[in-house]
């Protein structure tokens, strides 16, 4: 059987039991749970505490909350203390629902941190293509930087490449509409790259419209492995063993034993960038959130 990982799912926003989700996937080694907030990586941290052998958890504040960082930070801090990664958070310049100031100071207060305490960090980035690259060229990139539920063209995810960061795909890739972010896959080393479902939005095909779940997950493996033209097992290892690496999960090895823990994860220096023109890619589609 492949095993997965699901790098983002927010089980703590889905109003159906979390064991029972885990039970469905059954193919399914770790799953990853952000928070988006103070209040939702509490409870990703309380999912983490009951489902160790499974669940991991990321403590951050997302985009379309910003404008609270100030508030919430000195709590939010000891939870990233205890999280295998900080985020979710980076910028959304589509909704604009914390001004774009605020989006900026608490994107570059959260990439400080992850650097400080050695861990990845989640990114949300939508309609912000060209001031999510800046941050990150600016800033520092690598393998620990994971580029969440990505949905850039060959254009920007050859840029990014340069950053050396990962790539996370989510349900679009599947989509009808997604033609732009699977010409974006096609340029992504599948060794690059991560698998998400970021449920229970964006479920991919056959099952768009519905609530997502951790269970589909291969599903966006199975269309990655089509955009490559290779074996879906052979995704499912080389997605699961950089998911290991980056978040230090145990147990993801094809035999059993532990992957390399916490204070090992891969890390890299920023890569040389490369000069291209053009404005940002419009994403398929995209979580409420």
């Amino acid at each position: 059987m492949f095993r997965w990982v699901d790098t983002h799912c927010h089980l703590q926003l889905d109003g159906r039991e979390p064991a029972l989700l885990l039970e469905r996937a059954r193919d399914v080694r770790h799953v990853v749970v952000p928070g988006i907030d103070l209040a939702t990586s509490r409870a990703a941290r309380v999912l983490a505490s009951l489902h160790p052998e499974r669940v991991a958890f990321a403590a951050g504040l997302h985009p379309h909350d910003s404008a609270r960082w100030s508030d919430q930070r000195r709590e939010l801090v000891p939870l990233m203390n205890e999280a295998s990664a900080i985020g979710e958070t980076g910028l959304d310049f589509y909704r604009n629902l914390s001004p774009r100031s605020a989006q900026m100071e608490s994107f570059v207060s959260h990439h400080r941190l992850a650097v400080d305490l050695d861990k990845p960090l989640i990114v949300h980035c939508r309609d912000a293509f060209r001031e999510v690259y800046d941050v990150l060229d600016r800033k520092g990139a690598g393998p620990w930087v994971v580029l969440h539920c990505w949905t850039g063209g060959p254009r920007w995810s050859r840029r990014f490449l340069d950053l050396g960061v990962s790539f996370s795909f989510a349900g679009p890739v599947t989509f009808e509409t997604g033609d732009t972010v699977r010409r974006g896959a096609a340029v992504v080393p599948p060794d690059r790259a991560l698998v998400e479902t970021d449920t229970p939005y964006l479920a991919p095909v056959p099952h768009r419209g519905e609530p997502n779940e951790p269970a589909n997950v291969a599903l966006v493996g199975q269309a990655l492995a089509r955009v490559w033209g290779m074996d879906a097992g052979e995704v499912a290892r080389l997605t699961t063993s950089r998911a290991a690496k980056l978040f230090g999960l145990r147990g993801c090895t094809d035999n059993g034993s532990p992957t390399a823990p916490v204070g090992d994860r891969i890390r890299s220096p920023v890569g040389e960038t490369a000069a291209v023109e053009g404005a940002n890619d419009r994403r398929p589609g995209c979580s409420p959130k």
